[in-house]
């Protein structure tokens, strides 16, 4: 079994080679060669003070992976067309494997915890990890692996991936929705359904959009429910609304660049507030359409 993939794994690195392409290499905790991870398991047996079994399984996963980036080099890879990975299911796993990769070789890495669940579960899991590595600037490529809800879309993991990218400061992809979580002052749930709106207008305009409006996914706009903390998250987003909480005069007056620009009333709010920000991203965003050479 080890010759034939030996032999598979040639004869795909060989074909890179020939089409002059990248090779991710990875190596992931539930298909870990089990014959290296035996002989180093029995190793430590034999040590004065044996290592904990799980730093055992961290260094097989390092030494499989940058044996096969020696291996593809040495079959012609360039070493600056290897890209390797060290997916694992555990948080505190994922974090230290690739930690100690970092500090052993110069490959790009690629990030991703794999397994990572369904639903709220995974989403979280797979923040938690990345968003540690991130910040210390370990990894160059990210991957979310989310099981999906029966016969539901994948579309989730790119999202989540954007947003981990956007939330740590290192990437945009579409503007930002600020939107307050609700307490005893927000008895109406309009707030809630103006930020969902105003959230998904913005992701479904963004194909066009970002072709004509360059800069345009570091937008911010705030939604808020009420006077408290309106006026103030308002002013630091790009634009913002202030809706009006329990006891509040019914009316919701609108901040541009932190300036107070008109107060909206009446049914009619969501479809104005909506033009507001389309009126906005044409103003400051147009005119910088990227020219085809």
């Amino acid at each position: 079994m080890a010759r034939k993939k030996d032999e598979q794994f040639a004869t795909i690195v060989e074909i890179a080679c020939r089409h002059d392409k990248p090779v991710r290499i990875g190596v992931n905790w539930g298909s870990l060669d089990q014959e290296l991870a035996a002989r180093l398991m029995d190793d430590n047996a034999h040590l004065p003070q044996p290592r904990p079994a799980s730093e055992v399984m961290h260094e097989a996963m390092i030494i499989s992976a940058l044996d096969s980036a020696a291996r593809a080099e040495e079959i012609g890879l360039g070493h600056d067309q290897i890209i390797l990975s060290v997916k694992m299911s555990g948080v505190q796993d994922l974090i230290a494997v690739y930690r100690k990769l970092a500090a052993r070789c110069d490959y790009p890495l690629h990030l991703g915890l794999t397994e990572a669940g369904m639903g709220s579960k995974g989403i979280v899991a797979s923040t938690a990890a990345l968003a540690v590595l991130l910040q210390e600037g370990i990894g160059d490529t990210i991957r979310i692996s989310l099981t999906p809800e029966p016969g539901g879309s994948r579309n989730q993991e790119v999202i989540v991936a954007q947003e981990i990218l956007q939330a740590m400061g290192l990437r945009s992809f579409t503007p930002a929705v600020v939107a307050c979580p609700g307490c005893g002052r927000t008895s109406s749930d309009y707030f809630q359904h103006l930020a969902q709106q105003i959230q998904g207008y913005l992701r479904e305009q963004m194909p066009v959009w970002r072709g004509r409006y360059p800069g345009v996914e570091a937008l911010t706009v705030a939604v808020m429910g009420c006077v408290v903390n309106g006026p103030g998250e308002s002013k630091q987003a790009h634009i913002g609304i202030s809706l009006p909480g329990t006891g509040e005069v019914p009316v919701a007056p609108v901040y541009v660049d932190g300036t107070k620009t008109v107060t909206l009333k009446g049914e009619n709010i969501a479809a104005e507030f909506q033009q507001i920000v389309t009126d906005y991203v044409i103003r400051r965003y147009g005119g910088r359409e990227h020219v085809a050479g």
